[in-house]
């Protein structure tokens, strides 16, 4: 089919295969894949997108079915509650069903066809029947539909019903992509904000962190108060010996040992001058 050409032209190749049901996978920028089920011609048509697929050769399951066989549809009990589901219910019956003694067909049942409704969205499954009692061997392929739009006509027409919690695959991405850039703007402001409010000046711990132990309020803040007034006067005193004076006291003191030692040495002198004399 050429892109130029709408989806309604395949309401003409039906009736030239004589065809009354259609199934259409549609894929788009090769990751997203959409499913078209419409009963034609005159409708009604459902849009899905199918997500979590797993192919057969992916799992590996230990189911088999013969092929050409016909399958039995189990349906769940939501799918006679919800009045969209009773309309896909009766859409997924009339198109996966296959009828008795169609000719190419087998005239025996030998596998499920699963339609399970949770969290908004239709699983299926295909499970091979073991044995009488209910015995299952599931086969694959597995997948989730998302109900998109139930459309009046076949592959056109009016909405009959669209899905209020429905978001595009395309939309998804870029919420995500959104997401990841503003944790990286967030981060970045973060680490300016750290730099610009970093401090320049490293401020000391309080000495004695014990006083705040086992003590109430009034003692603290009497014991702080005795550290000030201590600090205070170590301050005071501090200021009073300054350098100045410690180096004038020491000068003083080498003069005066100067002085003791000069009129030691005259004395010596004086008494040896009278020894001769005598």
């Amino acid at each position: 089919m050429e892109r130029t050409k709408t989806l309604a032209t395949v309401n003409d190749m039906c009736e030239m295969k004589h065809c009354n049901k259609s199934i259409l996978f549609e894929g788009r920028r090769k990751r997203d894949l959409y499913m078209w089920v419409s009963n034609i011609p005159n409708g009604p048509s459902a849009k899905f997108l199918v997500e979590n697929i797993h192919t057969m050769a992916e799992l590996k399951m230990t189911g088999n079915c013969l092929r050409g066989s016909r399958p039995l549809l189990s349906f769940d009990s939501k799918f006679d509650e919800v009045p969209h589901l009773k309309l896909l219910k009766e859409l997924f019956t009339q198109t996966f069903g296959v009828p008795n003694h169609h000719p190419k067909s087998q005239p025996f049942i030998d596998h499920v066809y699963s339609f399970t409704y949770l969290d908004r969205r239709i699983w299926f499954r295909n499970f091979q029947i073991l044995s009488e009692d209910g015995g299952l061997a599931e086969i694959g392929p597995r997948f989730v539909m998302n109900p998109v739009k139930i459309f009046e006509g076949s592959f056109t027409g009016g909405a009959l019903w669209e899905n209020p919690d429905y978001v595009s695959p395309a939309k998804q991405r870029q919420m995500l992509k959104k997401a990841a850039k503003e944790r990286y703007v967030n981060r970045i402001e973060q680490k300016v904000h750290h730099e610009a409010t970093l401090p320049t000046k490293a401020y000391e711990g309080v000495e004695y962190d014990d006083i705040f132990e086992d003590r109430d309020a009034f003692e603290t803040a009497k014991v702080l108060a005795e550290q000030a007034k201590k600090k205070a006067l170590q301050i005071q005193e501090k200021a009073k010996k300054t350098p100045k004076d410690k180096l004038t006291k020491k000068i003083k003191e080498k003069q005066l040992e100067a002085v003791k030692q000069v009129i030691e040495k005259k004395k010596e002198k004086a008494n040896k001058v009278g020894k001769k004399k005598a």
